[in-house]
């Protein structure tokens, strides 16, 4: 059977870029099918190649962040790189950048500027703070802008607030650059016009915020942080088992709750109990509850809880590690993992979550070397190998 087409076939994106938020917008865009050019400085590149050695030698961000990209490896404060770049742009259907607040303008490579050169361009402008406002210069890495947009006073124990363990901010960031662009190009299918993306990081995770800042603003207290616990509903928490594993489990009303005393607690007078029959009774006597239940799943092993918690029909999941997510039987039974190519040979990706059933399969492709795409992109544009020589020989490109 024919398959259809990735839906971005035919389109290119030139994107400079680092770090995550920008990365990992565009390796979505080459996901489905975009021709994506990375430009990086010719030393040493997309800083994030620096971050670690975790995957083999290259860096875990820039291996997540970066499959399926050509890698042009070009000085932009020099005249002749920047030509360059400004001539793929003008043949090109999306352009993005996360460079430092004001740093693209001064290049002229800013998405006003750019859309009004080019019309049916889609340019994308990610900024950590966004334009304007007393913010808007402030430095902007991922921490700092959890902290700002409230995550961390959420997140973590009563006594201690933490970071997500993810980059949340930046990849709210590119979530919305990556929805953007693909509504931008819509647009551009009816109107013939492309036009300026905007994304902030802290817009984009304030955002996320959505509950608590509702919740915060509209007259009740914002919620206090509860580690892996809920602040409205009960039992919603990790619960120790015989042999040392933890198991969550979320009640989410009270007939859950009837099943779960009954079937698993082995004490079905707690459904009636009026300290525990209602979500409302259990969160506020949260203690004794998570202590009933922590209780009965202590008798039982992981597995054993598990099994019996199913059984009732209680949401319930293991408290998994990074390595156990490697493993999840999960993934392997609906054949998500595949092999990309890259400059220390094949590496174990997911398959983008965004599935399109009939066809073709996302293009996931190499993880680029520094430079590795720049002499045949600049072949590509009319340049000799005596010019592209003469530009290695000054540092222009690499």
């Amino acid at each position: 059977m024919d398959t259809s087409p990735l839906p971005l076939d035919g389109i290119t994106v030139v994107a400079v870029e680092q770090a995550v938020a920008a990365p990992l917008a565009t390796r979505q865009l080459a996901d489905l099918g975009a021709r994506v050019i990375k430009v990086e400085r010719p030393d040493g590149g997309d800083f994030a190649r620096g971050y670690d050695t975790a995957a083999r030698g290259l860096a875990s961000h820039f291996v997540w962040c970066n499959r399926g990209k050509e890698s042009l490896a070009v000085d932009l404060k020099d005249p002749r790189g920047l030509a360059v770049v400004r001539e793929l742009v003008a043949g090109a259907d999306v352009f993005v950048q996360n460079l430092a607040q004001g740093a693209a303008a001064r290049l002229g490579l800013d998405a006003a500027t750019l859309c009004a050169a080019h019309p049916r361009l889609v340019a994308v402008d990610i900024s950590g703070y966004g334009e304007g406002g007393p913010y808007a210069h402030k430095r902007a890495y991922d921490m700092l802008v959890q902290c700002e947009a409230g995550l961390v006073s959420v997140t973590g124990t009563a006594g201690q607030p933490v970071k997500a363990g993810i980059p949340a901010a930046d990849i709210a960031a590119a979530m919305y650059a990556f929805s953007g662009v693909l509504a931008a190009l819509l647009r551009r299918g009816t109107t013939g016009r492309g036009g300026p993306v905007q994304v902030s990081m802290l817009d984009a995770l304030a955002e996320w915020m959505g509950h608590p800042l509702h919740q915060g603003m509209h007259g009740s207290a914002t919620p206090p942080r509860t580690g892996l616990a809920h602040s409205v509903i009960a039992p919603y928490d990790a619960y120790g088992t015989a042999d040392g594993e933890r198991v969550l489990l979320s009640v989410q009303n009270d007939r859950e709750w009837r099943r779960l005393a009954e079937q698993v607690l082995g004490e079905p007078e707690l459904a009636e109990d009026p300290d525990f029959a209602t979500n409302t009774a259990r969160t506020a006597n949260r203690k004794r509850t998570d202590e009933v239940v922590g209780r009965a799943l202590a008798r039982l092993t992981g597995r054993e809880a598990l099994d019996a918690l199913e059984a009732a029909g209680i949401a319930c999941a293991r408290l998994n590690t990074v390595a156990d997510v490697a493993a999840h039987p999960q993934l392997a039974a609906r054949d998500r993992w595949r092999e990309v190519e890259s400059p220390v040979g094949p590496l174990r990706a997911l398959l983008p979550p965004i599935t399109l059933p009939g066809g073709a399969e996302p293009r996931m492709g190499a993880v680029p070397a520094l430079g590795e795409h720049t002499d045949a992109l600049l072949r590509a544009l009319g340049m000799t190998d005596e010019q592209t020589a003469a530009l290695r020989r000054d540092g222009v490109i690499a």
